[in-house]
């Protein structure tokens, strides 16, 4: 499919697509529009797209990303919030891609509640995500996604750089936290590049970061996804305190915590940021197998 470079919305385009819209960029949705499409090509390359794949994209708003997409996949799924964008998207495909309209179907919903099915087609969900993720909701939407579609293969989704960065850290590091340890839970992430604020309508204060992964299996097939977030949440919930003390209130005291980590083979004076997700799924199974404490 690819070969020629097709035409993409352009800056004058998506001010002109907006004004008639009456759409202003909002905060509230997290909205950043590109205009430069050569960083619509950078992401579309970067994604690695083989021309049959069913692919997701999160927040087309008004379709930069989309004709990119629809130039590289055999099918495009959109889910757009704004239900003006959302009615928008069909009409601009349709103008400037008319024989790849019928390969995108626009969703309005709000991507962190959008139930699988609807984002299914002809009964198989999206293999591969490619978004510009807003701001605000990027690390949600993407481990909601991951838990809601075991279909996704892979991904490149373009978030604040600060974010980027954090879900692709290792232990040890000082940005690793939450979205590190979960997004390892069934996948591999790793930085791909930097984006600069000038693509964007309205200019962002901070770069972006793209990110590439890969699905794998899931750290653990013993211990459920839920049971080892939990202990990843309480573990952060208060960062400087050892191991055994963040985890005293999940599981009831410090001398529980103390045995459940020492079952789990983990220093109880250690902090949450220098494990890994296996040892995590090793904390959560400890848990599981201690007996509850007596009244």
């Amino acid at each position: 499919m690819s070969g020629e470079h097709p035409e993409l919305l352009s800056a004058s385009h998506i001010r002109d697509l907006a004004e008639g819209l009456g759409i202003r960029p909002t905060k509230q949705w997290g909205q950043n529009f590109v205009i430069d499409p050569n960083t619509i090509r950078r992401i579309v390359g970067l994604a690695e797209l083989t021309g049959d794949e069913h692919v997701l994209e999160v927040g087309p708003g008004l379709g930069s990303l989309t004709l990119g997409l629809l130039d590289e996949a055999a099918k495009v799924t959109a889910v757009e919030i704004d239900p003006k964008l959302a009615g928008q998207l069909d009409e601009t495909v349709t103008l400037m891609r008319p024989e790849r309209a019928a390969a995108l179907r626009v969703v309005a919903h709000d991507a962190l509640r959008v139930p699988a099915e609807q984002l299914s087609w002809d009964d198989a969900g999206p293999e591969v995500l490619v978004a510009n993720l807003p701001y605000n909701v990027a690390v949600p939407v993407v481990l909601h996604l991951l838990q809601i579609l075991p279909s996704l293969r892979k991904g490149l989704v373009m978030v604040q750089e600060e974010v980027a960065d954090r879900l692709c850290a290792g232990p040890g590091s000082k940005i690793y936290g939450v979205p590190s340890v979960k997004a390892a839970w069934d996948t591999h992430m790793r930085k791909a590049g930097v984006v600069g604020k000038k693509v964007f309508w309205p200019e962002p204060r901070i770069s972006s970061g793209l990110v590439r992964f890969d699905r794998t299996e899931p750290a653990s097939e013993t211990v459920a996804r839920k049971e080892v977030f939990a202990v990843v949440d309480a573990a952060f919930a208060q960062r400087r305190k050892t191991l055994r003390a963040a985890l005293s209130t999940l599981v009831g005291s410090g001398v529980r915590a103390e045995q459940v980590l020492r079952t789990a083979g983990v220093d109880p004076q250690a902090r949450g940021e220098t494990l890994d997700v296996t040892a995590y799924t090793r904390i959560a199974a400890a848990l599981r197998e201690m007996p509850d404490a007596e009244a």
